[in-house]
Parts: structure tokens; sequence; C-alpha cells
């Protein structure tokens, strides 16, 4: 008896209907919870203190009525968007085609991002709580400690910076049109301002995630690189910066609102 090859393993996983289903209700999710992470920064704008990345959205959704429900199927359908994204991930691996190798790396790097929201989602979900601020600093200070961490520090700043500046031109080349079905209608319009608006504040907001990274390995500081709350809140200590926090804030609203859409019209 010869075994499946692990591509048509994946294949047909990854064409499972309820798997499909579930990844859609994973894009709902993450949808949810950058609606709030940009009505926390714009909070933060207007002096209203909050925690402006995924744990402090998340608990913000916990605290709805119904939001201990909503994570635990926020919870199913990330790990499950994570999933169907491990197994395009695995259909581009083992081709000749340099693209096909890119778009599986960039499906892994998704998945893991999913992977983590949903752990956290989890936390909260079971009563917990987490502080991604904390975590990121406790990490930033584990790799400094290594040997050679400095620059190791430093590359992953550079990495994370590259993520933004790719998100800032698939938003203005409209790129993310290759990941959903664009509607027809009234509706066209709509999206794709959205998803143009949506991926360029968020690109801007991750790209100053890893410039904090950079400045952290630099100065040999852990606390310099607080993820998203710190790059956000960073932002707002700027010239003319509570604006420029509240134009992120309506982007990552925008996002959202797209990722709701495309909840619906993603390529599955």
């Amino acid at each position: 008896m010869t075994s499946a090859h692990p591509q048509s393993v994946a294949r047909s996983v990854g064409t499972n209907r309820a798997l499909t289903v579930l990844a859609r209700v994973g894009f709902v999710a993450s949808a949810l919870i950058h609606l709030f992470i940009g009505i926390l920064a714009i909070r933060v704008a207007l002096n209203q203190g909050a925690e402006t990345d995924q744990s402090g959205a998340i608990g913000q959704i916990a605290q709805l009525p119904g939001g201990v429900v909503m994570l635990w199927i926020a919870v199913v359908g990330l790990f499950a968007l994570a999933l169907w994204l491990v197994i395009q991930a695995i259909l581009g691996i083992g081709y000749a085609s340099k693209k096909r190798w890119v778009r599986s790396l960039v499906a892994l790097a998704k998945a893991v991002a999913y992977f983590v929201l949903g752990v956290t989602a989890l936390t909260f979900a079971q009563g917990g709580s987490t502080n991604a601020s904390s975590s990121t600093q406790q990490l930033t200070s584990g790799i400094l400690t290594l040997p050679g961490g400095q620059m190791l520090l430093g590359l992953v700043g550079l990495i994370i910076f590259g993520v933004g500046v790719y998100l800032i031109r698939k938003g203005v080349r409209r790129g993310f049109l290759q990941d959903i079905v664009l509607p027809v209608g009234a509706s066209r319009g709509a999206v794709l301002v959205l998803g143009t608006v949506g991926y360029i504040a968020k690109g801007i907001a991750i790209a100053v995630v890893g410039v904090l990274f950079v400045v952290a390995a630099i100065i040999v500081n852990p606390t310099q690189a607080s993820g998203l709350d710190g790059a956000l809140k960073a932002l707002a200590a700027l010239p003319f910066g509570s604006a420029i926090l509240i134009a992120i804030g309506v982007g990552l609203i925008a996002f959202g609102i797209y990722t709701f859409a495309r909840a619906r019209l993603a390529r599955l």
C-alpha cells in the first residue's frame, strides 16, 4: 500500500467545506479585533488611555454582552484559518517557481499570526488575560541576551518593517484583489476603498513596530519594543500625533470592515 502524497492530502483537507466555513469565521473574528484596535487607537488620540493592541481589543470584546461566547467562536475560527493557511503553504512547497515559495512563506507567516491571535482569544475566553506589550518586551529582552542578540533583534525589526512596507504596497497597488472575488455594483467601490485605506493604515502601524524594534536593538533597551500598542502611542507623541493616530485608527476600522467583507468574498 502506498501512502498518499502530502500535497494531495493537503489539497483534500484544504477544500473541506467545514474547514473553509470555519476559516471564514476566522476572518470575521479578525475583522472584529481590528475594529476594536482602531477604536482604541482613536481613544488614545483623544487622551482616553487604552491598550491599543490585539490583547486590548480582545479584552474589550470579552466585556461585551455574550462576549465570551463570541471569543470561543473566534478561537475556533482563528485556529481553522491558521490551519487553512498552513495547508495553502504546503500546496506551494516543492514547486520550482520562486513565486510559489514566496507565497508559501507569506501563508506560513499569516498562519502564525492567526494562531497567536487564537491563543490570545482562548486565554480571554477562559477568563484569563494577557498583555501583548509586556510579552513583547520579555521576548525582546530574551533575544538581547543571546549571542549576537543585538543584531538578531535589529534583523527582526527590519523584517517587521518590511512586512509593513509590503502591506502599504499591497494597499496602494490593490494587491488584495488577488485574495477576493470582487463584487459588482455599488459595493465594488466600497470594497476597493476600504481595502486600500485599510492596508495602508495597517502597514504604517506595522512599519512603526519594526522601527521600534530596530531602535531597541541600537540602544539595547527592550522597553522600546512594545509591539503595536507602543507603535501607536509613539505616533501619538509626534507633532500632530493625535491627528495622525486618529487617521490610523480610522484606517484600521476600514481594514476591519474590509475583513468582514473578505469573510464572504475570500478565495478559499
